[in-house]
């Protein structure tokens, strides 16, 4: 379960108001980062005082806390969609792929925060943002690989938790290559300058990997 980070008060404003905020703030610590973020920044645009703001937040962490909250459940939200659907285990990866090309590129703000997230020097937010937002995806994973092995989908041989560790962090590359300057320009060195006009290529590619190694 996710820690709430906010007071009673932010629940009590409109839900145009509350999602407003959270996408002006979105952007601002994509763009700059936590550290750099400006509060005073992010409320002006808002329309509300910095006083407001701090009624709704105790701290600027958890202002992040809430924001990064509400930017990754969106796409946990459809990717919790896919695990529920009637496919075998490598339906269900490919659907989670082909999503999160199509997401990546609408929401670049919310895949740069995310990235934004995982390279922050301040290791007690760190810590607090990976316990709750990747315990989830952690567990989905693991489930669904258990699941294929129990239905002889892929070698019983398989480490459930290192496969689900290994799968997601393809996921999280994938997302990042789709949405930032840096991953996008990594991506082109190996995969070519028109890598993202191809992105059936892509999908075929990275699930005959997969299929390979989970021995499916």
């Amino acid at each position: 379960m996710v820690t709430k980070h906010f007071n009673d008060s932010f629940e009590r404003i409109s839900e145009e108001k509350r999602n407003r905020i959270l996408t002006i703030a979105i952007s601002e610590f994509a763009n700059r980062g936590f550290t750099s973020a400006n509060t005073n920044t992010i409320a002006q645009k808002a329309g509300i005082s910095v006083g407001s703001l701090y009624k709704y937040f105790e701290t600027k962490e958890d202002f992040f806390l809430t924001v990064v909250d509400h930017g990754i459940t969106q796409l946990e939200k459809t990717l919790e969609s896919v695990l529920a659907m009637d496919l075998d285990l490598f339906g269900k990866i490919e659907k989670i792929i082909r999503i999160i090309q199509t997401h990546s590129r609408i929401n670049q703000d919310i895949i740069r925060l995310y990235n934004e997230m995982t390279t922050e020097s301040n290791y007690e937010l760190i810590t607090r943002l990976s316990g709750e937002l990747e315990s989830l995806s952690a567990k989905c994973y693991i489930e669904m690989i258990n699941l294929a092995k129990k239905e002889g989908n892929i070698s019983s041989e398989v480490d459930s938790n290192l496969s689900a560790f290994l799968l997601d962090s393809i996921f999280m590359t994938l997302q990042f290559s789709y949405s930032t300057v840096y991953y996008k320009e990594r991506m082109k060195i190996y995969l070519g300058d028109d890598v993202f006009e191809k992105d059936e290529e892509v999908v075929a590619g990275v699930m005959k990997v997969i299929r390979r190694a989970l021995g499916g």
